[in-house]
C-alpha cells in the first residue's frame, strides 16, 4: 500500500455516498466507511460528506451522522461536511451537532458550511418551512455566535447551544461562484470551491478570495481547497471506462430530468448514444482528472498550477468500491510523485 509523503500534495476526498445500479441505499453508505477507511490509512488529510436531498443516486443526506460514523471507523482522517447548507438549518442545531462532533472527536472534525439549498426547490421548502431568515450572512453570524456564546462584538445571546461553547470545530465556507469567495475571504476563513460541477468560476473565485483576504484568529493567510472529479485507473482505457457512468447520468439528467441510480461501465458502454450525446460525453470526461497514472499525473500537476490549489480534494463517483479505492491509491501515489515539485513552490512562494 502506497501512502502519501510528508511534502506530498495534500489529498482530500468528498463523498457523496453513490447509489449504483444494482444496489441500495444502505449498501452506498456502508460503502462509504469502508473507503473511508482505505483513504485513511493512504495518508489523505480529510473525509468530507456531501448534503443532497431527493437524489435517488446521492444517499448523503445527514452529514453529521454520517461524519460521526467515518470518524470512530477511522484513527487519522479529519473528517467534515462539504457542506451543511446552512439555508436548511437552524443555526442552532448545527451549532449543536458539531459541538457536540467536536466533542466526541477532539481536532478531528472540520464544519463545512454552504449558502445554497443544494437541492430542487420544491424540496427546499420541505425542508426549511420558516423562510423568513433568508440572510446567509446573519444565520452564519447567529451559528459563529453560538460557538462563542455571544454575536459578534456583541452581547450573550439567549440560548446556550451545549455542547458547542468550547468545541468550535475550524469553520470553512464552501462555493462555487465570487459570493461565498467573498464572505470567507472577508471572515478570514479557509475555502472550499466545487470545481466539479462550476470549473469557469473557479478562477475568478480563487482570485477574489485571494485578493480580498484579511487575516482572522483561525487563518493567517488564504487557504483553499479545489474539489474536483477524479478518476484514475491502471491505463487510460479503463479510467475513461470508469468514468462512462458518471457522464452518461449527467446526460441522462439534462435530456430527461430524470436521475436514477448510477449506471454500471456495462450500461453505460452500451447505451445507444446519439452524435451530440456522444460529444457530450467526450467533452465531459475531457473536463475532469481522468486517465491511468501518467496521464492522471500530467493532469493533477497542470491543475495545481493553473488553480494554486492548496489542497486536492477528489470526488470519484466510480461504480465498484474496488474501482474507487484502486483510483484513491493511483491518485496518492500521483501526490507523492508531484512532492518535490510542490516543495520547491512552497519554499519559492
Amino acid at each position: 500500500m502506497t501512502t502519501t509523503q510528508p511534502d506530498a500534495i495534500p489529498l482530500s476526498v468528498l463523498d457523496f455516498s453513490p447509489v449504483v445500479s444494482g444496489s441500495d441505499p444502505g449498501q452506498a453508505l456502508r460503502d462509504t466507511i469502508t473507503i473511508a477507511q482505505h483513504v485513511d490509512q493512504l495518508g489523505y488529510r480529510r473525509y468530507w460528506m456531501a448534503e443532497h436531498h431527493n437524489a435517488p443516486n446521492i444517499a448523503s443526506c445527514s452529514p453529521p451522522i454520517l461524519m460521526d460514523r467515518i470518524a470512530s471507523a477511522t484513527t487519522r482522517l479529519r473528517v467534515g461536511s462539504g457542506g451543511v447548507m446552512l439555508p436548511n438549518h437552524s443555526p442552532l442545531v448545527v451549532a449543536e451537532q458539531f459541538g457536540t462532533l467536536e466533542a466526541l472527536h477532539p481536532g478531528r472534525i472540520d464544519m463545512g458550511i454552504g449558502r445554497a439549498a443544494g437541492t430542487d426547490p420544491v424540496t427546499a421548502r420541505a425542508l426549511r418551512r420558516d423562510t423568513s431568515n433568508d440572510d446567509f450572512g446573519e444565520r452564519l453570524a447567529e451559528l459563529i455566535g453560538y460557538f462563542e456564546g455571544s454575536e459578534p462584538g456583541g452581547p450573550a445571546l439567549p440560548v446556550s447551544a451545549t455542547p458547542a461553547e468550547g468545541n468550535r470545530p475550524p469553520l470553512w465556507l464552501l462555493g462555487s461562484s465570487g459570493n461565498s469567495a467573498r464572505t470567507a475571504a472577508m471572515l478570514g476563513l479557509p475555502f472550499a470551491f466545487a470545481h466539479h460541477f462550476s470549473a469557469e468560476n473557479t478562477i475568478p473565485a480563487l482570485k477574489l478570495y485571494r485578493e480580498n483576504f484579511r487575516p482572522s484568529a483561525q487563518l493567517d493567510r488564504p487557504y483553499a481547497i479545489v474539489a474536483a472529479i477524479v478518476i484514475a485507473a491502471d491505463t487510460d482505457e479503463r479510467a475513461e471506462y470508469l468514468a462512462g457512468p458518471m457522464a452518461l447520468s449527467s446526460l441522462l439528467q439534462r435530456t430527461t430530468g430524470i436521475t436514477g441510480p448510477y449506471p454500471s461501465p456495462e450500461e453505460a458502454a452500451a447505451h445507444p448514444y446519439g452524435p451530440q450525446e456522444l460529444q457530450y460525453v467526450r467533452e465531459r470526461v475531457a473536463a475532469h482528472l481522468v486517465g491511468g497514472p501518467e496521464t492522471l499525473e500530467k493532469k493533477v500537476a497542470a491543475f495545481l498550477e493553473r488553480t494554486g490549489a492548496d489542497e486536492l480534494m477528489s470526488l470519484t463517483l466510480v461504480h465498484g468500491v474496488e474501482d474507487r479505492i484502486r483510483s484513491f491509491e493511483i491518485l496518492a501515489e500521483t501526490g507523492a510523485r508531484l512532492a518535490p515539485r510542490a516543495a520547491a513552490q512552497r519554499a519559492a512562494g
